[in-house]
């Protein structure tokens, strides 16, 4: 009977340490930004407006950003790092030129900035930003 208690045991401690090897070989990296929408308020036609927002990897693999690009001429993002590991941080910054259309754009204008990633769950996060532009000489 001690044999066979110790078969078992050992069987038991076995299996434990592959399944413990399985898991940690198992994994994916995780998006997830600090806000998908910004508001960016009033903006006079002609300003150019930066924002930055934070990306983090909630995932337990590195986080690899292929591209980022945006919805419109009038804006620029950037991301750094392009590898963000398990738990750390990246950060994604904006720069809208609202008055790239010239001068006659005004009222409500939204646009979006895409992050393609190795996420296999969220292949693409987008962040949405608002502004309201104002005419050039309003006050």
């Amino acid at each position: 009977m001690n044999n066979v208690m110790r078969k078992v045991a050992l069987l038991f401690l076995i299996l434990t340490g592959s399944l413990l090897v399985a898991c940690s070989g198992s994994g994916q990296p995780q998006i997830a930004l600090e806000t998908a929408a910004l508001d960016l308020g009033d903006v006079i036609n002609g300003e150019v407006v930066t924002r930055e927002v934070t990306v983090q990897n909630t995932g337990n693999k590195d986080l690899v950003i292929e591209a980022v690009s945006t919805s419109c001429g009038c804006t620029q993002a950037t991301l750094e790092p392009t590898a963000i590991s398990p738990g750390e941080n990246g950060t994604l910054r904006v720069v809208f030129d609202s008055g790239a259309h010239g001068e006659e754009l005004t009222g409500a204008l939204m646009r979006q900035v895409f992050i393609a990633s190795n996420d296999p769950e969220q292949p693409e996060a987008i962040l949405e930003f608002t502004a309201n532009i104002l005419p050039p000489d309003a006050p």
